[in-house]
């Protein structure tokens, strides 16, 4: 019992320590220069084919949305729509008074 006491001891003592055992080979000179070199492209495309990628992606994205958003802004105010999708045959009026008349037996007359 002591014995895996002091053996979790170690490891903890190792994973914690602020002691580096890997030594990494320092990139930052390397990523200056691809960076600040001047040959026409823009810096958010010059880390490769994954920034290119993800820009795409992104700029996609982003008119997508930006579409979806002006069709459902301008839908109410169309009249093809109306022509494409009819409104449904089911008549919900019945269903709203009665909830209606519910909401106001419950918590009192509607204003």
């Amino acid at each position: 019992m002591l014995r895996n006491m002091l053996r979790f001891r170690q490891i903890a003592q190792r994973t914690i320590s602020t002691a580096s055992r890997r030594h990494f080979e320092n990139k930052v000179p390397e990523k200056q220069k691809l960076f600040q070199e001047d040959n026409g492209i823009p810096v958010h495309l010059k880390g490769g084919v994954a920034d290119a990628l993800l820009y795409r992606a992104t700029m996609v994205l982003t008119v997508g949305v930006v579409l979806f958003v002006f069709q459902e802004q301008l839908m109410p105010y169309m009249s093809w729509p109306r022509l494409l999708f009819p409104r449904s045959r089911i008549d919900f009026s019945l269903l709203s008074n009665h909830l209606v008349q519910f909401n106001s037996a419950l918590y009192g007359p509607v204003l």
